[in-house]
C-alpha cells in the first residue's frame, strides 16, 4: 500500500521534516506546498536528488489539490519564534507570543487542506502547536486534528538526564506532559532508568536534588532558544520528531508517545501519554502523576485557556 503525506509549509521547519520523512522511509508519497512555490519546488529538487539513496519515494511539489488521497497532512506554515520575538528566555509568553499572527494563517490554511483532503488526519507542528490544535479543529471542522505536543521536549528531557547522570539516552525512561512551551511539566515522579527510579540514582550519587533538577529542566525549556541562537531556527530535532509520528500514523503502529490532542475535561489540547495509529490519536491513557504534577498540569490548562480566549476562532462546521 502506497503512503502519501503532504506538508504545508516549505520553511526551516518544513524542510527538514520532509528531508527526515525521506531519509526515514515514511511514506512513498511527499508533497511539499508553500506560498512561495519556488521555495517549494527548490526543497523538492534538493531532496530528490539524495532520495535515491532511501527507500523509494516520490518528493514533488504541488498545490493544494496535490493533498489528494493523502494519508497525513503535515502543517509547518507560519512565523517562527525568532522572527516573532519569542525568544526572550524571561518572557512567561515563549511560544505564545506566535498565536496571534500564526492564528490568522491557520484560518486561511487550514480549510484549504480539508477542502483538498477532507479525511485526512492533520498533524500540527506550527508554534505554539497546542492551541493551534484547537484552531486547527475547529476551522477543520472535525477532531482528526493533533500536534507533535511535548515529544520533541520529553526527549530533550532524556537526553540531558543521561548526559549529567552520563548514561545513554535510550536506558531512560521519562515525560514532558502539558504545553510544549514555559508551562510544560516534567514528570519527575515515574522518571527511569532501566527501571529505576532517577530520583534514588540522583541519591545515590550524593547529588542535590533540587540543584539537579533546575540544571535539567532549564536545558530542556531553552533549548529551542539555545539552538535558534545558534542557526536561526529550531528545526532538526522537530524534523526527526514529525517523521516517527507520520510513521506511526501511517503504518498504524498504536505506540505511546506524548503528542497534543483536544482534552474535553481540560477544555484544550495539549500532551497526554496517547496510543498513535491510523488517523492519529485513537485513546489517552491516564498518567500517575504526583500532586505537584497534576497540579502543573491543571495550571498548563489554565494558560492554554487563557491564550485561546485572546484569539477569536470561527465556529465549528457541522456536516
Amino acid at each position: 500500500m502506497f503512503f502519501k503525506v503532504g506538508i504545508v509549509g516549505t520553511g526551516q521547519v518544513g524542510a527538514a521534516c520532509a528531508l527526515a520523512m525521506v531519509a526515514r522511509g515514511v511514506c512513498r508519497e511527499l508533497r511539499l506546498i508553500d506560498r512561495t512555490k519556488a521555495r517549494a519546488k527548490a526543497v523538492a529538487c534538493d531532496i530528490m536528488y539524495g532520495a535515491p539513496l532511501s527507500p523509494p519515494v516520490d518528493v514533488r511539489c504541488g498545490d493544494y489539490d496535490s493533498l489528494v488521497g493523502a494519508g497525513l497532512v503535515v502543517v509547518t506554515v507560519g512565523v517562527n519564534e525568532k522572527t516573532g520575538g519569542a525568544t526572550d528566555r524571561s518572557d512567561p509568553a515563549g511560544r505564545l507570543r506566535l498565536l496571534e499572527t500564526n492564528a490568522r494563517i491557520y484560518h486561511d490554511v487550514i480549510p484549504r487542506i480539508v477542502h483538498a483532503a477532507p479525511h485526512a488526519p492533520i498533524l500540527i507542528v506550527t508554534d505554539p502547536p497546542d492551541p493551534l490544535t484547537d484552531i486547527a479543529r475547529d476551522c477543520a471542522g472535525h477532531d482528526n486534528v493533533f500536534g507533535a505536543g511535548t515529544l520533541l521536549d520529553s526527549l530533550r528531557f532524556k537526553v540531558h538526564l543521561a548526559r549529567e547522570l552520563e548514561i545513554d539516552p535510550s536506558a531512560v525512561e521519562a515525560e514532558v506532559l502539558g504545553e510544549h512551551g514555559t508551562s510544560a511539566v516534567f514528570v519527575w515522579s515515574t522518571a527511569r532508568i532501566a527501571g529505576i527510579p532517577v530520583a534514588r540514582e540522583i541519591a545515590r550519587r550524593g547529588l542535590d536534588p533540587d540543584t539537579f533538577r533546575e540544571r535539567v529542566e532549564r536545558a530542556v525549556r531553552y533549548a529551542n532558544i539555545s539552538i535558534i541562537e545558534g542557526i536561526g531556527a529550531s528545526q532538526y530535532g522537530i524534523g526527526l520528531v514529525t517523521a516517527r509520528i507520520a510513521q506511526a500514523v501511517l503504518r498504524d503502529e498504536r505506540v505511546v508517545l506524548p503528542i497534543a490532542s483536544h482534552h474535553p475535561r481540560y477544555g484544550v489540547s495539549f500532551s497526554l501519554p496517547s496510543v498513535v495509529g491510523a488517523g492519529g490519536v485513537l485513546e489517552v491513557l491516564e498518567p500517575d502523576l504526583s500532586d505537584e504534577e497534576r497540579e502543573g498540569l491543571a495550571k498548563s490548562a489554565e494558560r492554554l485557556q487563557e491564550a485561546l480566549a485572546r484569539v477569536a476562532t470561527p465556529k465549528r462546521q457541522t456536516a
